[in-house]
């Protein structure tokens, strides 16, 4: 028997899911979300141990409760996300709450950029797509998705949007072309939530380590711009503006205070060390900020993979070390 193809899938999804009726969308996702949960895939049982990390005090009972809403709102991500391209803008507008915007905005008018460190929660391309409307100019990164056709759509539809869209591939100089774009008024939302790859940092959450992506804290030092936690989650619609978003969901985008190194916070100087050690500083200053909302809306978490360090391989956490060291 074939095993399913995800790129076709997906490909499919892009082209049928807009086209179908709102309600009868969601209800198709809802019910993939609760089969994989009652199926106990191999996913879903990451998810618990991820959540039953951030809310420690959960017991088993509450864990099942709590990755079995996980699931429905991953689903509900992708959902949202095929049916993008078919959404008017009053639709995304109305799907949409965000607290902050305005200091973000006044930045970048007043010509500065700024990098949003974001994570894997509620739904990141719909907050993409209302802050190139609502905010500013919006600049990110893409993995390079196959086939290649799926690519170009994903690109298309994006920039058409207005977004700057920078594909990632290894050794391809993305950093440098994200320094260039940052010096014309600019949002550049980085995903940073997992990095398991030797320029890793190590951060706490509580007193538990887990790895995430140095990006936001090294793009904002290199480019001097701003650097802000965001945080995606999802709220319940009601009345005029559940009507007008054809939804009973909307997302919150939560825009939080700019972080920056304190004084005497890192060693100064040029140096490598120095500047691993201020990328460290900053890491753990907007993963404290960001990691407060993931214990306020831990089902909105969308992590099905391992983070924590103790769920890691440690063979492959030291090669890492070894090719890190200098």
């Amino acid at each position: 028997m074939r095993r399913p193809d995800p790129a076709k899938a997906f490909q499919i999804a892009w082209k049928v899911v807009g086209r179908m009726p709102r309600s009868l969308a969601r209800g198709v996702f809802d019910v993939i979300a609760i089969g994989a949960h009652t199926a106990r895939i191999g996913g879903v049982r990451q998810l618990e141990a991820n959540l039953a990390r951030v809310r420690p005090e959960a017991d088993a009972r509450a864990l099942r409760r709590l990755s079995r809403a996980g699931m429905r709102s991953y689903m509900r991500y992708y959902c949202e996300s095929f049916q993008l391209p078919s959404m008017t803008a009053a639709e995304r507008d109305a799907r949409v709450r965000a607290i902050g915007a305005d200091a973000v905005r006044e930045h970048v008018q007043g010509g500065g950029s700024v990098v949003m460190a974001l994570g894997h929660a509620g739904n990141w391309d719909l907050a993409g797509a209302w802050a190139q409307e609502h905010v500013g100019r919006v600049v990110t990164v893409a993995e390079k998705l196959e086939p290649e056709e799926l690519f170009r759509e994903f690109l298309a539809f994006r920039e058409g949007l207005g977004m700057v869209i920078v594909p990632y591939e290894r050794g391809s100089g993305v950093f440098r072309r994200l320094i260039s774009e940052a010096r014309d008024p600019a949002l550049i939302p980085l995903l940073a939530d997992r990095d398991l790859s030797r320029s890793g940092v190590e951060v706490l959450l509580g007193d538990v380590p887990m790895r995430v992506a140095p990006g936001p804290a090294a793009l904002a030092m290199a480019s001097r711009s701003a650097l802000s936690p965001v945080f995606i989650h999802y709220e319940r619609l009601s009345g005029a503006r559940r009507r007008t978003a054809r939804s009973p969901w909307g997302i919150v985008i939560e825009f939080c205070d700019f972080v920056d190194l304190p004084d005497g916070g890192a060693r100064q100087g040029s140096g490598g060390a120095a500047r691993e050690e201020r990328t460290q500083v900053l890491t753990q200053l907007w993963f404290d900020v960001w990691a407060a909302r993931v214990r306020e809306h831990p089902q909105d978490w969308h992590m099905l993979q391992k983070v924590f360090t103790a769920d890691l391989d440690p063979d492959r956490l030291a090669r890492a070390s070894v090719e890190q060291a200098p």
